[in-house]
């Protein structure tokens, strides 16, 4: 077994599936930012190696396509497995399969190191002088690589909110979910009797705060897929915080 390939089990809970029994996308989501940092950690690069030296990890990019989402009670692994490393960003990609082996769906994420103090990107591969490189793996991950998300001139705003105590993670910003969590929330409860989410592609821009206030535009409306781009307000306007592109299908 290879060793630079982690594998962690999760339970699709009952309070964290949809009314369809399909877990939650958003909870997929912590399912495998906590893999990541279950396989960072196991390898002496995560949370607790990097906080005392003022370091953290952000999400970047993120895209994950979906075959077949965990169903009510299902028992599921989520893999990771780092594959490539350079001295801002570092690719880490995910293979979400059965108990029995039938592989559900894939995810690829783009990952910086920042200084906590600062918030400015830190050197990834000063960090034990560069040591992650040896668990970079060329395991095959076949879906697409995250999309830089196309938004145009003119998107439509389809509501505004504030940020509030349960959007804010460890870190001190908006969590990378949260986004995915607002943005699925667009779109009505019937939209998901008839529509299944395929594929996300969410590109992180900038920071947001508590108590920031965002506002998510829709654009490039081609049924059933869209994107979406989130600002916050600012003294001078609005500055965009992420982009999202949903592929569904019926």
């Amino acid at each position: 077994m290879d060793n630079r390939v982690g594998t962690y089990g999760f339970t699709a809970e009952p309070f964290h599936c949809d009314f369809t029994h399909k877990l939650f996308m958003g909870h997929l989501g912590n399912h495998i930012l906590n893999a990541a940092e279950f396989h960072a950690s196991d390898r002496n690069f995560g949370m607790e190696r990097l906080m005392p030296i003022n370091r953290t990890w952000v999400l970047s990019r993120l895209a994950v396509e979906m075959n077949a989402m965990p169903v009510e009670n299902q028992k599921f692994n989520v893999s990771t497995w780092v594959e490539s490393a350079m001295k801002y960003f570092t690719n880490r990609n995910f293979e979400i399969t059965a108990e029995d082996g039938q592989v559900m769906g894939h995810a690829r994420s783009i990952w910086a190191m920042i200084d906590t103090a600062t918030r400015q990107p830190a050197d990834i591969l000063e960090v034990g002088d560069g040591e992650i490189n040896k668990w970079l793996c060329d395991k095959p991950c076949p879906i697409a690589k995250p999309s830089r998300v196309k938004i145009s001139s003119e998107p439509h705003l389809v509501r505004s909110l504030d940020t509030a105590y349960s959007d804010i993670d460890v870190n001190g910003h908006v969590n990378s979910v949260k986004y995915i969590d607002h943005v699925l929330d667009l779109f009505p409860a019937s939209w998901y009797k008839t529509h299944i989410l395929h594929r996300l592609d969410v590109a992180y821009v900038a920071e947001a705060y508590a108590g920031d206030h965002l506002h998510f535009y829709i654009d490039n409306v081609s049924a059933p897929s869209c994107n979406v781009s989130v600002t916050k307000s600012t003294s001078e306007g609005e500055t965009e915080v992420c982009r999202c592109a949903l592929q569904f299908e019926e």
